[in-house]
């Protein structure tokens, strides 16, 4: 559900939504149901929730289709909401006509998310720091009782305006 209680709409932003918007007002947005949600969110069951200069968060439950073989969430789902809060906590710096792209991901695991069992996860992606042309970010995957599932750090390259 959108925040005014409609549809959540999803879709991929015009490119020259970023060179009118700063990447804060960008995520303000979202958030308010003004822009559409990405695609990815709605296949991943993950969403932002905040989003601050130097922060994103999101929330997600894994669902059964995100199992892997073993029988529980595969890795994958774990690292795209780690990448989502840690690229989105870059993006919240952005001036307008700015853009960034990941350069290097790092993921570490301590315990398994389980369908049914686990629950909603937060991810809190924080801007460690911010440079001309790099970013680095840490984000914490956790549990209701604060419990750490998944942590992981980014580097992004920025790219300066046109």
């Amino acid at each position: 559900m959108s925040p005014d209680g409609g549809a959540t709409r999803f879709g991929v932003l015009d490119s020259d939504i970023f060179e009118r918007m700063s990447g804060i007002d960008t995520l303000s947005a979202l958030l308010r149901g003004e822009l559409p949600q990405p695609p990815i969110a709605e296949v991943m069951n993950i969403r932002l929730v905040r989003a601050e200069i130097g922060l994103a968060v999101f929330e997600g439950e894994a669902l059964e289709a995100h199992r892997n073989p073993a029988g529980v969430i595969h890795g994958g789902w774990a690292a795209t909401i780690l990448d989502s809060a840690l690229g989105c906590a870059t993006h919240s710096t952005l001036v307008a006509g700015e853009r960034y792209t990941t350069i290097e991901m790092k993921v570490s695991y301590f315990r398994p998310v389980i369908a049914g069992k686990t629950g909603p996860l937060v991810c809190e992606g924080r801007i460690v720091n911010r440079g001309r042309t790099l970013s680095v970010s840490e984000a914490r995957l956790v549990d209701a009782q604060g419990k750490l599932y998944a942590h992981g750090t980014e580097t992004c390259m920025i790219f300066p305006r046109s």
